[in-house]
Parts: structure tokens; C-alpha cells; sequence
């Protein structure tokens, strides 16, 4: 028989449990979507927070409307458990505040709406924070609040939540599955700091205490996590840029007074960038609003329309030492206003449609620099990974378990050998129409341009592109975690390949190019290998150009 002690302490332990189990993942975003957050579509945010920086504290008022799309009676959002709910209303249909209980559980607010609401119909809450947010281990890669300052000594602050979610600073349905069709965020401050955010600047408003409110606008759809704060005593540095698809669009630099002479001869550079994706994949998504770039105490981030730049002005913050001749920072994080702001993973299991397509694009600007030799020394330069994991799983993952997969260098290698196999011009009309599913798309800047993707999307426009069946090449290469092994063996004159797929009796037709006496052929290799004849000073070169994404098989 228990005694009553024992008892007592596995009661305690019971209740305790699902909150337990509730904190382990405050600090983690997306996974399977619970029901209750499943049952409602956001529509439209409006943020307000006022950043007191001496007393590294936040007090804001969240106000976000949503359409039911399953029957639900409570509203469910998320918000980190270091911060305080100060109350939550609910608005009648017309337009009536009212004050409504609530409870949390773990980093769960769960607003009782005093009626289950039926699917069509239009849910609008309120909710009053404050507190002192989390402040960042190490950002951007273990995000929070960055309360840094500047050399002079003013303060300089950053959010960055990618892994952790929107969650840890204001209250969001926190899924990378849910995007708000727009949003207000207006930003109060003490005077000199500026708040550089998301969207396009409607109005600055001076308050008589000495601080000021920044009201934006972000007329597209954005991922949460993408909403970042930016202050600092910044100067701007403006131009337009005109676009391919017409007019023009504003270009806006947010550079510390320190560095502003660096941020003006960096600005014609940033916008080479935007001419070069421009070129490629299709017309900047977000010109209704603008590029925006701030400079930022952490070394960057993708945050849509201001995206986070810390690279201290240096071509080779993110390259290990090595200059490519070009701002490698700002390209990536460029990047992401296409892959991964435009085109969104619906699940974070398909992150490599972001990091992946992201990390390819600098070796594709080093090849439209210097040429294609170039090209093939940056992917050289990317082939060391660790390959324990699959980079696109068909199950349902968070944002910090997809980063545990090579999903920067693997996938960027995996779109290079795919360049081989389906020839360069089904690959970039493939690489364009997954960014822009159609040319009218490309003058689409209301929002209706951004879209949810999935790796089977952009099997499809492979497929389409290149008139070949690619199901085994996605399958090996995406779906699970070892590399084909290429077999090649010389002996007695002759030249053996063979490929041994990973994925059991799956074909991998995959053809590899040979050169033999100065000359190239690209061999198809039956499922049983292939045998070449040699001359006798013949020296066979597989894979001259470094094409194929493989094991060597011993």
C-alpha cells in the first residue's frame, strides 16, 4: 500500500504534467497543429507594444481577427509564460468590447468566447501583455530579445524568433501554416530611437513624454515569426529600385550613424542583389510595401520587408573566412523574400524549400559574377555536411527538429544535381515558376502572390518543366537521409559504374558524365552497370564538373 505521502506527491505530479510537458516546448514552433488552433483561419493583426529599453520591458495590446473555420469555443493563442496577460475581450458582432475570462496552460491562452462560434463566422479578440520578454541566448540561432547597444553607447535592439516563434514577444496563433492577410504594427519608443519594422511607414507620432510611435503597415501576408522590431538611433539611406515587372518600388536602408558612410557604399550592392533575383526567379513580391534592410546587433535574418543585417559590413560574415566578392549575408537573407516569405513551407518539414533554395543562390550570383568555374568552387565549398537525416520527411516536424537536418547545403546541393539531370533550361523556368507559378502572378503585389509550397509542388513543376519522371530522384535524394553510392572501378582497359540506390529496389537512373580522352559523354547506367572500353593511356575522369550528389562506393 502507498503511503499518503506518495500519493500527495504522484497527485501533484499528475496535475503538473501537461504543463511540464507545455514549457519543454515554449521555445519551439510548429509541429502538429492542435485541434482547437486548427478550428480558425487569422485574418488581420494589429499589434501595439511600447519598448521601455532602460528596464528591458515590453507592454503591448494585440488585437487579432480570425474566420471560424471549425466549430470552436475557446480561442486559443500562444504566448510565452515569461510574459503577463493583463486581460482578454472578445468584440460582439457589433463591435462591442467585452471582457472575457481566461486561462493558460503552459504557454497556451485560452480565451473563453462564452459561445461556440460556427464555421464562416468572424471571431475579433483583444489581449493586454506585459513583461519582460525572453532575451536572446544567442541570436538569431536562439532567438529573443537582443537589448544591445550601439558603439556610442545608445540602445540597440533586435527581436529574432525564426526557431522559437512570434510567441516569445506578443500573442500569435504560432504555425508556420497560418499567415495574417495583413497587418498593422505601430511601435512606441523614447526619442532619438527609431523603430525600422515590417511593411511600409504610414505615419510617425510625437508623444509629449519624449517617445515617438512608428505606424506601420504590412499589406501582404507575412509569417509570424517574420515580425521583428528594429531600434536603434538609426539614419536611412534611401533609393527606388525599378522593377521588372514595372514601376518602381522603395529600397530603404536602416544603418547605424557609425556606419553610415559603409551603409551608402553597401547600397548600390544591395540593389545588384535585387536586380539578380529579379532576373531569376521573378519580381521583388513585396514592392506594395518596400525592401527594407536594417542593421541589426545579431548577424541577420529573414524578416520580410526589413530583413536583419549584422554582418558588420564584411563579405565573409557567413563563409568561414572566405570572400566570394559579394555581400554573402545580405544575398541569403535577400534570398528569403522568395524562398520562404513568398513561398512559404505549409509544415516545417519542407523548411529545405527555404534554406535550401536560399543557400543555392549564392553560388549562382559567384557564377553570374565570375563565370561557372566560380560557380562549381562555391559548391565544393558546400559539400561537407553531416547526412544522419532526411532533409524533407513526409512527417510533420518542428522548427527546431528540421534544423537538426542539413537542410542549407544538402538541399542546395541537391538543386545543383538536379541542374544536371534536367538540363539548364528546365531547371531555371522550374526554379521561376516555383517562385511565380504563372507570369500573372508576377504582377500580382496584393498579397494573392504569396502561397503555401510543399516539396511535392515543386516535384511537380520539375516534372512539367522537364517533361521527365523525377519521383526516384525526390525519393533519394529528399525523402530519406544516405546518399546513392557510385561504384567506378578500372581494370583490364575497362571502366566499370554502377549506382547501388539507398532507397531498396527504387530504379536511380541517374547519368553520369565521363570524359576519356578529352572527350565528354554522358552515360546512362542500367540498373546493372555498365561497362566502358578503354585505350591503353586512356585516364577516365567520372563527374569531371562535380555534378552528382553521391557516396563513393567501395
Amino acid at each position: 500500500m502507498k503511503s499518503t505521502k506518495t500519493i500527495f506527491l504522484l497527485a501533484i505530479a499528475c496535475i503538473w504534467a501537461p504543463l511540464l510537458l507545455a514549457q519543454t516546448s515554449v521555445y519551439d514552433s510548429g509541429g502538429e497543429l492542435m485541434t482547437e488552433q486548427a478550428a480558425y483561419d487569422v485574418t488581420f493583426y494589429d499589434l501595439r507594444v511600447q519598448v521601455f529599453p532602460d528596464e528591458q520591458r515590453i507592454e503591448g495590446l494585440l488585437r487579432a481577427e480570425a474566420k471560424v473555420v471549425h466549430p470552436m469555443y475557446w480561442l486559443v493563442l500562444d504566448l510565452d509564460t515569461l510574459l503577463t496577460v493583463n486581460g482578454a475581450w472578445r468584440f460582439t458582432e457589433k463591435g462591442k468590447r467585452e471582457l472575457r475570462p481566461f486561462r493558460r496552460e503552459g504557454s497556451k491562452l485560452w480565451i473563453d468566447l462564452g459561445a461556440t462560434h460556427q464555421p464562416g463566422q468572424k471571431v475579433t479578440a483583444q489581449v493586454a501583455y506585459s513583461g519582460k520578454p525572453r532575451k536572446a541566448p544567442r541570436a538569431p540561432w536562439d532567438g529573443g530579445f537582443d537589448w544591445s547597444k550601439t558603439p556610442s553607447g545608445a540602445h540597440w535592439i533586435a527581436t529574432s524568433c525564426q526557431g522559437e516563434g512570434a510567441d516569445i514577444w506578443w500573442p500569435v496563433k504560432d504555425h508556420v501554416s497560418d499567415e495574417p492577410d495583413s497587418m498593422a504594427l505601430q511601435v512606441r519608443v523614447p526619442d532619438p530611437l527609431v523603430a525600422a519594422c515590417n511593411g511600409r511607414l504610414r505615419q510617425t507620432e510625437k508623444h509629449a513624454d519624449g517617445t515617438t510611435t512608428y505606424h506601420w503597415f504590412i499589406s501582404n501576408p507575412i509569417n509570424v515569426y517574420n515580425v521583428a522590431l528594429n531600434i536603434a538611433p538609426y539614419r536611412t539611406i534611401e533609393g527606388t529600385m525599378d522593377c521588372v515587372a514595372g514601376g518602381q518600388y522603395p529600397v530603404v536602408f536602416y544603418v547605424l550613424p557609425e556606419d553610415y558612410e559603409k551603409g551608402q557604399k553597401l547600397f548600390p550592392e544591395i540593389l545588384e542583389h535585387l536586380r539578380f533575383f529579379e532576373k531569376f526567379v521573378g519580381p521583388y513580391p513585396f514592392r506594395a510595401d518596400k525592401y527594407g534592410v536594417a542593421q541589426t546587433p545579431h548577424l541577420g535574418m529573414e524578416h520580410q520587408s526589413i530583413i536583419a543585417y549584422g554582418a558588420n559590413f564584411s563579405n565573409t560574415s557567413m563563409t568561414r573566412g572566405k570572400d566570394w566578392g559579394f555581400d554573402a549575408l545580405h544575398q541569403h537573407e535577400l534570398a528569403h523574400e522568395w524562398w520562404g516569405n513568398l513561398v512559404t513551407n505549409s509544415d516545417w518539414r519542407d523548411m529545405w524549400l527555404h534554406e535550401g533554395f536560399g543557400s543555392y543562390m549564392q553560388p549562382l550570383y559567384a557564377e553570374q559574377l565570375n563565370g561557372k568555374e566560380r560557380y562549381r568552387e562555391y559548391m565544393q565549398s558546400m559539400r561537407r555536411f553531416s547526412n544522419t537525416l532526411p532533409i524533407a520527411p513526409r512527417a510533420s516536424k518542428t522548427s527546431k527538429e528540421i534544423y537538426q537536418a542539413p537542410i542549407y547545403v544538402k538541399g542546395a546541393w541537391v538543386l545543383h544535381t538536379l541542374r544536371f539531370l534536367i538540363g539548364e533550361d528546365a531547371f531555371f523556368r522550374a526554379l521561376r515558376r516555383m517562385a511565380y507559378p504563372n507570369p500573372a502572378m508576377e504582377k500580382i503585389t496584393d498579397g494573392s502572390q504569396a502561397r503555401f509550397a510543399t516539396t511535392d509542388d515543386f516535384l511537380s513543376i520539375c516534372e512539367a518543366e522537364s517533361g521527365m519522371q523525377l519521383d526516384w530522384f525526390f525519393e533519394v535524394y529528399l525523402r530519406q537521409a544516405a546518399l546513392p553510392k557510385l561504384y567506378s572501378k578500372i581494370e583490364n582497359q575497362t571502366l566499370t559504374l554502377r549506382w547501388e540506390s539507398p532507397v531498396g529496389a527504387m530504379p536511380f537512373p541517374m547519368p553520369v558524365e565521363v570524359e576519356i580522352d578529352g572527350k565528354r559523354q554522358r552515360i546512362q547506367i542500367p540498373a546493372d552497370g555498365i561497362t566502358l572500353k578503354l585505350g591503353k593511356k586512356d585516364q577516365p575522369v567520372v563527374d569531371p564538373d562535380g555534378w552528382l550528389l553521391f557516396e563513393i562506393g567501395k
